[in-house]
């Protein structure tokens, strides 16, 4: 595989970061391009929170270094609760937001309603305050997690090109300002410095949504097809450069670590899907064999970073 030597001099977008963020990105970045990381995404509620963890133990002796954690139906306390046993057990965190669409949707369903995103980011609109409402409730739960010295691997408005959530019916332009508005709010009004911030594409990959180096600190793909999906890959490369590491952020089947390193598809890491997705889009015997990897790092893997 190509060096990526140089990468882990990269810094965080967050001149303020956290000690436990920019040690987080130091590591994430030392191992790009030589190993990737495994994760996978709790149930919403469709199974107990600890469904998939148990089972991937169970069919596989190991347990993933990342858990995906989604604030979708806003119950708060239990997902940041989590998050802080997982970083205490030595685990990385991710979260993504299934925002319902403003003033004060909730839920999936919610999620893929449509907005008009010139009147949300029009400063006294309704739809600004409703927006900028919700915005800043979730920043007050985010401080919590920094309180509790837990950085997060923060991926809002994912599959933003795709045009299924609201945050990407209004087109690129819009998508750009909204992305770089929450990054300000939370950055420079909130003081969020934990954050590790992970732009996730959609499968599409579309030109033009980029909202800059200086917004992002981690970009990514998703697809559900099986395969290393290494024109995927490079596809979000050739948008972000190669300084910039590049995240499988949802997937279905787990790509193959043998078949990664030969198409040189260097997803630094995979997260799978939750319920159906982990259990039979991938064999027990599978999981087992990504699991037990050399290329792949799971939980017992992972240094301390506190």
């Amino acid at each position: 595989m190509e060096s990526n030597e140089g990468i882990n001099k990269r810094n965080l977008s967050n001149s303020k970061a956290s000690y436990e963020a920019k040690r987080l990105f130091e590591y994430i970045c030392s191992i790009y391009g030589k190993n990737i990381l495994s994760g996978q995404q709790e149930s919403d509620g469709k199974a107990p929170a600890d469904d998939e963890l148990d089972y991937i133990k169970a069919k596989t002796g190991k347990l993933p270094a990342i858990r995906g954690l989604d604030y979708i139906n806003e119950d708060y306390q239990s997902i940041n609760n989590r998050s802080i046993e997982w970083w205490e057990k030595g685990g990385i965190v991710s979260i993504c937001w299934h925002w319902g669409t403003p003033p004060d949707g909730t839920g999936y369903e919610s999620s893929k309603g449509t907005i008009d995103l010139e009147e949300v980011l029009t400063e006294g609109t309704d739809l600004y305050k409703g927006m900028l409402a919700k915005m800043d409730e979730v920043a007050e739960e985010l401080k919590k997690l920094q309180v509790a010295g837990v950085p997060i691997l923060w991926r809002p408005f994912h599959e933003f090109d795709g045009g299924w959530f609201w945050w990407g019916k209004g087109g690129a332009v819009q998508f750009i300002k909204l992305w770089r508005f929450m990054y300000h709010r939370y950055t420079n009004y909130h003081g969020l410095n934990n954050l590790i911030w992970v732009l996730g594409y959609s499968g599409e990959i579309k030109d033009g949504w980029y909202p800059g180096t200086e917004y992002v600190d981690i970009a990514g793909a998703d697809t559900y097809n099986p395969g290393p999906q290494a024109d995927l890959y490079q596809k979000v490369v050739d948008i972000v450069g190669e300084k910039v590491p590049v995240a499988f952020h949802e997937c279905g089947t787990i790509p193959n670590p043998d078949e990664m390193l030969e198409k040189n598809a260097k997803w630094v890491w995979f997260l799978t899907w939750h319920t159906i997705h982990v259990k039979e889009q991938n064999t027990p015997g599978y999981l087992s064999t990504v699991y037990n990897h050399e290329y792949v790092i799971t939980l017992d893997k992972l240094p301390n970073m506190k």
